[in-house]
């Protein structure tokens, strides 16, 4: 599961900034959510969390993802579970 925001760039501003957290399962049934934040065309970082149960990764990956939302970054991209992009 992946959803990808940014922030709409503004007339003389720097480059959008983006947000992209992404939920994948490992060989072991655990599974691992990233967080990929940037400027665009910049420098990114990426934060890696580990979880051994589902439905907790799937409660961070909702969390990190409505955090954004509020912070005023819109969702360009979803791929996955249906409500990924939850409005």
């Amino acid at each position: 599961m992946r959803i990808y925001l940014q922030t709409m760039p503004e007339a003389g501003a720097e480059s959008p900034r983006y947000v992209q957290i992404t939920l994948e399962q490992d060989l072991l049934g655990g599974w691992t959510l990233y967080r990929e934040s940037g400027v665009q065309g910049g420098k990114a970082m990426l934060k890696r969390e580990v979880y051994v149960d589902r439905d907790a990764a799937l409660a961070a990956f909702t969390k990190a993802r409505d955090a954004q939302i509020k912070k005023g970054f819109k969702v360009m991209f979803s791929q996955g579970q249906e409500s990924a992009h939850g409005r």
